[in-house]
């Protein structure tokens, strides 16, 4: 009952952080709302951790994976942020269901893992076709949509990065514990980016925007990597991999619903590609047998 409750958890979070950055960033700039989310979240975290009594390692390899972790934490959270600037809080879901054929390509050549096969080739030539939809989308929308595009896949690079370097550094510790460790690293980047951007503080913050940064820091940073971590340790990889199937579909909707974006026939079709191809991807042991390329 643990499991699924913690499983229906990270599927809401995950479906409605794309929106809640959204309003943040739009309320009080990007900078300062991803900024005052990190701050939130680290705090939080530093309680729970002295709370629950678990230790915090600081030898050389629990640093490399704190310095790993913190890698999406910063570069990838800011560039999602500074995109949500230019495109749509649903297309920040949608695009990032690249997120597990990256990992899978870098943990080929970082992690030795198995090679790709024809079927996860057409699954990934597929995706790359529902980008291009994507794309032809957003140059309707305005001319720098492609701007918040290209910064989602910049983030979807650095996120997986940083899981296969984490993963290669094989430090083993509670979710936690590595969530807060992460944020030790990428908090002072954050505060220096503020620092350089002119510490712009908003004269003012909306109700929205203050909910989304308190939500975002608390809720979607510290409680949804402890549930991702949780149900990681109970359930196989694939059952968790439905997760970046459903949340694009629901963030869309979302967006739709709550914040009046538009939906027309090549944003469907674009991510019913993407979310097709990574289905091949994922699954591809499942469809057949296939000869390694």
């Amino acid at each position: 009952m643990k499991v699924k409750a913690s499983y229906l958890g990270v599927l809401l979070i995950w479906s409605t952080t794309p929106l809640a950055i959204k309003w943040s960033a739009e309320g009080a700039g990007f900078v300062f709302a991803v900024t005052s989310r990190m701050v939130i979240g680290l705090l939080l975290a530093l309680l729970l951790v002295k709370l629950m009594q678990l230790p915090m390692a600081w030898h050389r390899q629990a640093i490399q994976s704190y310095a790993a972790a913190g890698l999406g934490i910063y570069g990838a959270m800011m560039s999602v942020y500074w995109s949500a600037g230019y495109i749509p809080s649903g297309w920040i879901s949608v695009l990032f269901g690249f997120t597990p054929i990256m990992t899978g390509i870098l943990a080929t050549r970082l992690l030795g893992e198995s090679r790709l096969n024809s079927t996860k080739l057409a699954g990934l030539v597929l995706a790359l076709l529902g980008l291009v939809a994507v794309f032809y989308s957003g140059s309707k929308i305005s001319s720098t949509a492609w701007y918040g595009v290209a910064g989602i896949l910049l983030a979807v690079v650095l996120h997986s990065l940083s899981t296969v370097l984490v993963k290669r550094i094989g430090y083993q510790a509670h979710g936690l514990v590595l969530t807060t460790g992460a944020l030790v690293v990428a908090v002072p980047l954050y505060l220096l980016s503020w620092l350089v951007s002119g510490l712009h503080w908003p004269q003012q913050i909306d109700s929205r925007t203050a909910w989304s940064i308190l939500y975002l820091g608390a809720i979607a940073t510290v409680v949804g990597f402890a549930l991702f971590f949780y149900i990681l340790r109970h359930i196989d990889a694939t059952r968790v991999a439905l997760l970046t199937l459903i949340t694009p579909v629901l963030a869309l909707w979302l967006g739709r619903l709550l914040n009046g974006e538009g939906l027309d026939w090549s944003v469907v079709l674009g991510a019913s590609m993407i979310l097709s191809g990574l289905f091949l991807y994922e699954w591809s042991h499942r469809i057949g047998k296939v000869k390694p390329i």
